[in-house]
């Protein structure tokens, strides 16, 4: 005997039911496709560069 076939579930529910499950594993975008966003600030640093450069000691240079 054969196993049943079960009614093929379209693309779109497979990829939200995955999703909902294990989260977007990849973004839609690249992080170098995305408009800078409010959180870099006007010079296009992050906010880990900020604090790393922050971080730097005085006889290191600024």
């Amino acid at each position: 005997m054969s196993e049943p076939v079960e009614p093929k579930e379209p693309e779109w529910k497979r990829k939200q039911r995955l999703a909902r499950i294990f989260g977007d594993v990849l973004p839609e975008t690249t992080k170098d496709e995305r408009e800078p966003s409010a959180e870099s600030g006007e010079s296009g640093e992050s906010a880990s560069d900020r604090w790393l450069k922050s971080q730097v000691p005085p006889h290191h240079g600024g």
